[in-house]
């Protein structure tokens, strides 16, 4: 079956000061933050991947950027939060599990050599780095069998942080949908994680990606330091 992959690209991402949506922010080796993002799903899952972006924000530069790729428009990008532009993508998404990655992060290749055996065996997950655990970041605990138990900014006692990097099996899939739907405007995709696991009691491992580099961009020290990998 082909795997189904969504780019989370609509927002705004006014933090980093760009006139452009910010997965089009050039790296240092001259490729975009989205174009490291496509290397790396090629390198992983071949080129029969597909590839669904969710736009919002001048949705034009990006389509013009990618022309081959799906795209599904989160029209109140302005208004929403993760969570609504997730559950656009799943909405439009076809029978199968859903790999999905924020199109601000700048990674290893190899975290997707990781994810791609998760997705063999159809397991859902969330890539974590548990060598940092900031306040401002999204963070995570386990339960007894070692699945998440928690997973947002406010989590106390993290045990990583959460890297922007997940998947969602086709079984979970639908339970994951409607908890978006029900979540707030503002909230994360997290959130909608969160009360799936807590609620409906699905299984999510956290997948150690540690040892390899990803770094989310939202500040110019943030660009510096992935242009330190890329």
């Amino acid at each position: 079956m082909t795997t189904q992959i969504v780019i989370l690209a609509a927002g705004m991402g006014s933090r980093l000061g760009r006139s452009l949506p910010k997965p089009l922010t050039e790296l240092g080796d001259g490729r975009s933050i989205m174009q490291q993002q496509f290397d790396n799903i090629r390198h992983a899952f071949g080129s029969t991947a597909r590839v669904t972006i969710v736009v919002g924000y001048k949705l034009e530069s990006i389509i013009e950027a990618f022309p081959d790729a799906a795209y599904v428009y989160n029209e109140q990008y302005d208004q929403t939060n993760t969570s609504k532009s997730l559950m656009r993508a799943l909405q439009a998404s076809t029978a199968g599990g859903v790999l999905w990655m924020n199109g601000d992060v700048v990674f290893d290749p190899t975290a997707l050599d990781r994810a791609a055996r998760m997705v063999a065996r159809d397991q859902s997950f969330v890539s974590v780095n548990t060598a940092r655990v900031a306040d401002e970041e999204v963070k995570y605990t386990v339960d007894a069998e070692g699945f998440i138990k928690e997973i947002s900014k406010t989590v106390a006692g993290g045990l990583g942080e959460a890297v922007g990097i997940n998947y969602i099996s086709k079984n979970d899939k639908a339970v994951l949908l409607r908890q978006l739907r029900r979540v707030a405007d503002q909230d994360y995709f997290e959130r909608g994680l969160e009360l799936a696991i807590e609620q409906d009691g699905i299984r999510v491992e956290p997948l150690d990606i540690s040892d390899l580099y990803a770094v989310e961009v939202d500040f110019l020290e943030d660009l510096e330091r992935a242009n330190l990998f890329v």
